[in-house]
C-alpha cells in the first residue's frame, strides 16, 4: 500500500502561527482557539509562499499551486509578492507613458506622460526608479516588479543604455533619464527588482491594457 503524500499546514491565526509538517502538530495550534485560520498545502514551497500572504489572500487567491506556476523558460516561479509595487510603460509608436501601482489592489501610486520620441524600455526604466524613490520616502523595503528585463538591468547598472537620439520633442525625457541615473548613483536601496512573470501570473497589475 502506497504511503500517503505528506502535507504542509499553514496556521495564520492560532496558538502558534507558522508552517507545520503534520496534522497532529497543526491541530495543537488551532484546537480550542477561537477564529483559528489554517490551510493545508501539497508542497512546502506552496506553504511558504502562502504564509507570506494574509489568510484571506491565500484562500481566495486565483493563483494556482506553486508547483504549476512556471515562467517563460519553464522554471517554477511561485506566487508574486502582493506587498510590492508593479510598474509598466505603454508606447504606441508616438508617445510613451508609465505608471506604478500597489500590486495587491492595483491602486495607482504615480503616473507620468505622455512623452514624445521615447521607447517602452525607457518608460520601464523611469518607472522603476520612480518606484524606488517613492519607496525610499516611505521607508519601505517591498520589491518592485517590472516585465522588462532590459529596464531592470539598466537600473542595476545605473545607466539607461538606450540608442534613442535626443530631439527637441524629447528633451524633457532625457532630463528625466539623466536625473534617474544620478539618483541611482547617489542612493542605495534595499528593494529587490523582480521580473513580473506574465506567462505564469497574467498581465502586470500596472498594465495599461492597450494590447
Amino acid at each position: 500500500m502506497a504511503k500517503p503524500k505528506p502535507k504542509y499546514y499553514v496556521v495564520w491565526k492560532g496558538k502558534e502561527p507558522g508552517i507545520f509538517d503534520s496534522w497532529d502538530t497543526c491541530k495543537k495550534q488551532i484546537q480550542n482557539f477561537t477564529g483559528a485560520q489554517y490551510k493545508s498545502f501539497k508542497t512546502k514551497e506552496a506553504a511558504e509562499s502562502a504564509f507570506k500572504l494574509s489568510y484571506k489572500d491565500a484562500i481566495i487567491s486565483p493563483l494556482t499551486p506553486l508547483s504549476t506556476r512556471r515562467g517563460e523558460e519553464g522554471e517554477v516561479v511561485g506566487y508574486p509578492m502582493l506587498e510590492s509595487i508593479s510598474v509598466d510603460a505603454a508606447f504606441n509608436g508616438k508617445v510613451m507613458e508609465y505608471k506604478g501601482v500597489y500590486t495587491k489592489t492595483k491602486q495607482e501610486l504615480f503616473k507620468l506622460g505622455p512623452f514624445e520620441d521615447a521607447t517602452n524600455n525607457i518608460g520601464e526604466f523611469l518607472a522603476i526608479v520612480h518606484a524606488l524613490g517613492y519607496l525610499k520616502k516611505q521607508h519601505s523595503t517591498v520589491p518592485v516588479y517590472s516585465d522588462s528585463v532590459t529596464a531592470i538591468h539598466w537600473v542595476k547598472t545605473h545607466k539607461a543604455n538606450t540608442k534613442l537620439k535626443e530631439t527637441p520633442a524629447n528633451k524633457s525625457l532625457f532630463f528625466l533619464i539623466e536625473r534617474a541615473e544620478k539618483w541611482l548613483s547617489q542612493n542605495k536601496y534595499p528593494n529587490k527588482l523582480l521580473k513580473w512573470e506574465t506567462k505564469a501570473w497574467g498581465e502586470n497589475p500596472a498594465d495599461f491594457g492597450r494590447k
